[in-house]
């Protein structure tokens, strides 16, 4: 039935989510960064309990793996493994950029709006942001980086292509740039495309290994504060 149980600390809100086939069933969520550690646990019983499911019964663990906050991307990630290696299930490990691009790509979709590039920026403090860019396949045009914004940033796309920057990180780049090319929009609810994401990983069986993979931290340490 491909249930699969998805985790997410990588901000400062945390979801636990369950789905099926690609479509979301359950999902909660805790805006306190401090207890991501706490909600965990509780959230995935809820969760189960509300689709009448044991735990032994999910096909597959999905955890977005960074980049983001140090300690979230941790425990999210820790969590995960647990799961999976308890119950001899798989892990699927999902780009928190790429979660990002996927969600707006299904919003834009929705509104029948044509798709430019997507560029989702989460916020590392100060002037720096994690970003890439993805086209309107999901492809990487830019790689997944920390990078330090300023008004050179990423002008060699913009000035050939239309641009969506979104994402708790955007507005810093929205201060800088004005060119006609630069859109901006907020954030996306990125639990459905987590679950198509999540799904179309299932299917191609494309998981990940248990002992070997690490979160996506892309600098050395970011707390997320």
């Amino acid at each position: 039935m491909s249930i699969i149980l998805q985790i997410d600390t990588a901000s400062t809100h945390a979801a636990v989510s369950l789905s099926q086939q690609g479509q979301l069933l359950q999902q909660i969520s805790s805006a306190n960064q401090q207890e991501h550690a706490a909600f965990l646990q509780p959230a995935v019983a809820t969760v189960l309990k509300a689709e009448g499911l044991q735990l032994e019964q999910i096909d597959a663990v999905s955890v977005v793996v960074g980049p983001g906050s140090y300690t979230g991307l941790r425990v999210g990630l820790a969590s995960a493994k647990g799961i999976c290696y308890a119950l001899k299930k798989p892990l699927i490990a999902l780009s928190t950029l790429h979660v990002m691009a996927a969600a707006a790509q299904q919003e834009l979709n929705k509104q029948g709006l044509p798709i430019p590039l997507l560029c989702p920026m989460i916020d590392a403090r100060r002037m720096e942001v994690f970003t890439a860019i993805y086209d309107a396949a999901l492809e990487t045009v830019v790689p997944a980086k920390a990078m330090l914004l300023n008004h050179d940033s990423f002008v060699d796309v913009i000035l050939q292509n239309k641009v969506l920057f979104f994402g708790n990180g955007a507005a810093k780049f929205e201060s800088l740039v004005t060119h006609v090319n630069a859109l901006f929009a907020t954030d996306y609810n990125c639990l459905a495309a987590m679950s198509s994401l999540s799904y179309d990983h299932y299917l191609r069986q494309q998981f990940s290994d248990l002992i070997y993979t690490e979160p996506l931290y892309l600098k050395e340490f970011y707390n997320g504060k």
